[in-house]
């Protein structure tokens, strides 16, 4: 008989923001500062506002999308960025810089006069340090695992499902991860986490669906 899998450690996070001292007024500024950032900071506008105090669950989800639609007043734009999934793209880091200046040269393509955010709303270019730390919780079996996440805080949730899928070289949540391990044990709830998209909801919608998945039902987050 095989070893069983170590413990699964519940670990939290939580960020430290720090300003790249660059902006962006319009549109082709927009494009210009996203081809000289950081991935980092493509990084923190995509994912890490769901570990902001002030997310209130809106409905373009990176903070691109939310400033094209309520400083740029450009709905075209901020629905196209809204559909950008980092996710379905290769994990070089650049493939993310790479598609989203594909979409916002096709933007300038197509205005006649690139749309400008009003004084004072300019976009604002950011990077962040996750700083993660070990809760001493400890989950032992599946369904000690299942029992546990209803109850996790927001910066577990997001390091364990979000943050996972961008460490390489998996690509996958720590979850399911953790699940592989226990064989056919766990396949069905592996299945029901892979069906779980983090773009729709807020992490607090993420860990009802998480607990949902692990007890046996897809939950609210399902594509």
């Amino acid at each position: 008989m095989s070893a069983l899998p170590a413990p699964f450690r519940f670990r939290d996070s939580a960020l430290i923001t720090l300003a790249l001292g660059r902006g962006a007024h319009n549109l082709r500024e927009l494009r210009d500062r996203v081809a000289e950032v950081p991935v980092a900071s493509l990084h923190h506008h995509f994912f890490e506002g769901l570990l902001r105090p002030s997310f209130d669950d809106p409905e373009f989800r990176n903070d691109f999308a939310l400033w094209a639609r309520d400083a740029l007043r450009d709905d075209v734009l901020a629905e196209r960025l809204a559909v950008l999934d980092p996710f379905d793209l290769p994990r070089d880091g650049e493939a993310l810089r790479t598609a989203l200046l594909e979409l916002l040269e096709d933007r300038l393509a197509e205005v006649a006069t690139p749309p400008a955010a009003p004084p004072g709303r300019e976009f604002r270019f950011l990077r962040s340090q996750l700083v993660v730390f070990d809760t001493g919780a400890l989950a032992r079996t599946p369904e000690e695992l299942a029992g546990a996440v209803a109850d996790l805080p927001r910066g577990s949730i997001y390091y364990h499902f979000v943050d996972a899928r961008l460490r390489p070289p998996r690509g996958q949540d720590d979850f399911s991860h953790w699940l592989d391990g226990w064989g056919e044990r766990g396949a069905a709830a592996r299945q029901r986490l892979a069906a779980i998209d983090f773009s729709f909801g807020s992490l607090a919608d993420l860990r009802e669906a998480i607990a949902s998945a692990l007890a046996g039902s897809p939950g609210t987050a399902a594509r």
